[in-house]
């Protein structure tokens, strides 16, 4: 009877165990069923279908780890990398851990503005990664953050307007004026959804230009002539008084159809477009897209990732003669294209060459810059944000549109409207030196390759940055505010200056350049600590025949304060000494009260005890034996201190 107690027990519990091992296995099938259909679509880059497949898995999945890491993926390739971010968190969090993640988890990051946890994404893949590329588009990314804060302070002349009214819950981006006329890109009411995103396919659309949004939210149109069904039409732009246009068109997201982007050109004529035509310079093996006349018209700038670029999308010009041909393309170089991508150009009235790029130092993914002197400048907040910015146009000299998703818009892209109100920009920098004096040299030396923090007024750090091989530095200042910068270095006190932008901002009126620069100057010198070695407060005054710290006093014991906080390894001696007048005893007690009276003052602003002693001398160490002048005496009355002790 044991034996059938014992069996039934196990009878019970192997068909507990068999029943449990069914549903795990019907449970992954279904996980398994979802995935294998979300990778399929994703094969196809049909990456909206394979994101509902997968989301449909992750609540069944074994390995959520890795249906998060293909949910972030499918949004970043369909160009919504903020939207990646908990996926990619969610992945990483599960102890998936693939090396590309990190990287790209940074990326959505920055694109939501969370730089802090971005950089340390990017260092992070800096120390796993083994992809050459990924790790150098790392190394870039933690490079531009040095910069950041930078860009972030920088003065901006742009007014910024979201155009509520013309946007919709679709993309619109890509504007131009064509004579009376806005045209632009929209996915707005297609009837086909293009897979790759879930949103409609772009078509290009116009309204008559005007002030209000709402009266060119009501006049919108298609241009019928030139938009196809089920492929994408957009970012056109015009020449020859608006009768030529250049626009891209393609990636119909099957197989069967229009894979590449390509450029096209169509021309006005007899009241319609005539049937476009391919370009001529057009990669077939590429993406060509974005194109920008000159005001002249007779250069094209356009965008591609073509065999022997410098990175993901560059930037090519081509020259247009008189009969309308076209020369061959050329890489507008490294000076303006990087590793990462460069796109959406445009050309102001004035020859001012617009891009947009998420390589070089910027405030997201896309940022806007304007090229001076063949150098990019990040045109900064409120152009600029942690999300996409890129299309500008200018309408005139001062103002003009271009396109956002960042936070707060109506869409996925958004128009908006912006101003140049003509205010000329101030930015403040501090160029400094960095020294290091030991002990008996005849002359400091500079410090190359050696950290300089920037602090604000309350002593919390801003950024720090690495002298160059000449010991020099540079901090972009913000307006009316006060800084210290500070360089320490074992066996030398710490460095320590006060630098204000304070006061300092010129009138506009004495201002001679849009974009103005005032430098202030700092020298900080790192001076040897030396054992036994006596250093003078200079200033230290008491009343007659007293030993209360006066104000005056106070002011220069603040800075023997900052001193110690600045140097916590060292504790020093405080000594006080008088002069020859008097008697011997007398002038001991006056000096030890007075030096137990300013060691008690130091000690009351936070100062450990145990790191300083109080030490009267009277007038047995005098610096002038025979004084006669006053000044002399009052070189003997004095207080130093010296370092005693150094920590380990």
């Amino acid at each position: 009877m044991h034996q059938t107690f014992l069996q039934k027990p196990l009878a019970h519990q192997l068909t507990f165990s068999c029943l449990l091992l069914l549903v795990l296995l019907l449970t992954g099938c279904g996980a398994g069923r979802y995935t294998g259909k979300g990778d399929k679509r994703f094969a196809q880059e049909q990456y909206e279908r394979a994101i509902t497949f997968y989301k449909k898995a992750l609540g069944k999945a074994n390995n959520p780890g890795e249906v998060n890491y293909k949910i972030a993926e499918a949004y970043r390739l369909s160009n919504r990398l903020a939207a990646a971010t908990p996926f990619y968190k969610a992945a990483l969090e599960a102890n998936f851990r693939k090396e590309d993640a990190y990287f790209y988890y940074g990326l959505a990051l920055k694109a939501n503005g969370e730089y802090t946890q971005a950089l340390n994404q990017f260092k992070d893949y800096l120390r796993v990664g083994s992809s050459p590329r990924l790790k150098s588009l790392a190394a870039r990314e933690v490079e531009n953050f040095s910069v950041l804060e930078d860009i972030l302070r920088r003065g901006s002349s742009f007014e910024v307007q979201h155009l509520e009214a013309l946007n919709t819950d679709a993309s619109e981006f890509g504007p131009y004026v064509r004579n009376d006329e806005l045209v632009f890109s929209s996915t707005r009411g297609a009837g086909e959804t293009y897979l790759g995103n879930g949103e409609g396919f772009i078509n290009i659309f116009a309204t008559t230009l005007s002030d209000s949004a709402a009266a060119m939210a009501a006049g919108v149109r298609p241009y019928k002539e030139i938009n196809l069904e089920g492929i994408h039409d957009a970012l056109a732009t015009f020449a020859n008084e608006g009768r030529t246009m250049i626009f891209a068109r393609g990636n119909e997201g099957t197989k069967k159809g229009r894979q590449n982007v390509d450029l096209f050109i169509t021309n006005f004529r007899s009241g319609g477009w005539e049937e476009p035509r391919l370009l001529s310079i057009n990669d077939p093996k590429a993406w060509d897209s974005s194109p920008a006349f000159s005001p002249d018209g007779r250069t094209l700038y356009f965008s591609s990732d073509r065999k022997g670029g410098l990175g993901g999308n560059d930037i090519y010009k081509v020259s247009i003669d008189e009969s309308g041909r076209l020369s061959r393309p050329e890489n507008l170089g490294p000076d303006i294209n990087t590793p990462g991508n460069e796109s959406f150009v445009t050309v102001a009235p004035d020859g001012t060459l617009y891009i947009a790029s998420d390589g070089l130092p910027g405030l997201g993914n896309l940022d806007l810059f304007r090229i001076v002197d063949g150098k990019p400048v990040n045109l900064g907040a409120p152009v600029n944000s942690p999300g996409d910015d890129f299309s500008m146009y200018f309408q005139n000299t001062t103002s003009g549109f271009f396109s956002s998703n960042r936070e707060g818009g109506k869409g996925g892209d958004d128009l908006y409207r912006f101003v140049n109100t003509g205010r000329k920009r101030v930015n403040f920098l501090v160029d400094g030196t960095l020294f290091q004096l030991r002990e008996g040299a005849e002359q400091r030396k500079t410090v190359p390759r050696h950290t300089v923090v920037l602090q604000d007024e309350q002593g919390n750090k801003l950024r720090s940055v690495e002298t160059s091989p000449q010991g020099t530095f540079t901090f972009v200042l913000d307006t009316a505010a006060t800084y210290f910068l500070v360089a320490e270095k074992p066996g030398f006190f710490t460095a320590r200056q006060r630098i204000s932008t304070v006061g300092k901002m010129p009138k506009q009126e004495e201002l001679t350049e849009e974009e103005n620069e005032v430098r202030l100057t700092a020298t900080l010198v790192l001076n040897e600590i030396v054992k036994e070695k006596a250093i003078v407060l200079e200033n230290i005054f008491y009343d007659f025949d007293k030993a209360d710290i006066r104000p005056d006093a106070a002011l220069e014991l603040d800075k023997l304060v900052q001193v110690l906080r600045d140097n916590p390894g060292i504790s020093i001696e405080l000594s006080s000494h008088t002069d020859v007048r008097g008697e011997d005893v007398y002038n001991q007690d006056l000096s030890q009260r007075r030096a137990e009276s300013a060691v008690a003052y130091i000690i009351s602003k936070g100062i450990d005890r145990s790191r300083i002693t109080a030490k009267g001398y009277g007038e047995s160490r005098l610096v002038v034996p025979k004084a006669t002048t006053e000044e002399e005496h009052q070189r003997n009355r004095r207080t130093e201190f010296k370092v005693i002790r150094i920590a380990e």
